[in-house]
């Protein structure tokens, strides 16, 4: 059973794959999702945040990833395209969220969404992008786990 967060960005992937191969406005995405019963058992505001969020901070979060993936961000297959964006987006914005989970979010995310082998992918990108994104908290981590 996954949790209503999960739930939430997986609407979030299936959302921004449709926004980004079709191009057709958000809201009316989000009221697809809503009359088809696709955000049930999801935590409603935080695929609002979510899928709202990185259309709106679309340029920020392809350059902070730009550098670690291995060719232009819009060549990327789309739905792991969808899902580094996501994460991305979170390590950016969701700070109370630990990026370790963010990016085991990500991982499976590709493994339900993505091809054979894209989890691999989506978890080397996000894991470069969280040495940057998140470097306080990862020394943080470091130094108390030195301390032990």
């Amino acid at each position: 059973m996954s949790s209503a967060k999960t739930k939430a960005r997986q609407c979030a992937v299936q959302a921004l794959y449709q926004w980004q191969m079709t191009g057709t406005d958000l809201s009316t995405i989000e009221r697809q999702f809503a009359e088809d019963q696709r955000l049930k058992n999801a935590q409603k505001s935080y695929f609002t945040d979510l899928f709202h969020g990185v259309p709106k901070e679309l340029d920020k979060i392809d350059f902070a990833m730009k550098d670690f993936v291995d060719r232009e961000v819009n060549d990327i297959d789309p739905v792991e395209r969808a899902i580094l964006r996501i994460g991305v987006y979170e390590l950016m914005k969701k700070l109370e969220t630990p990026y370790r989970v963010i990016i085991n979010e990500g991982v499976e995310l590709a493994k339900c969404f993505g091809a054979d082998g894209s989890h691999r992918y989506v978890n080397g990108v996000l894991d470069k992008v969280a040495q940057i994104q998140r470097k306080l908290e990862i020394e943080a981590k470091l130094k108390k786990n030195q301390g032990k």
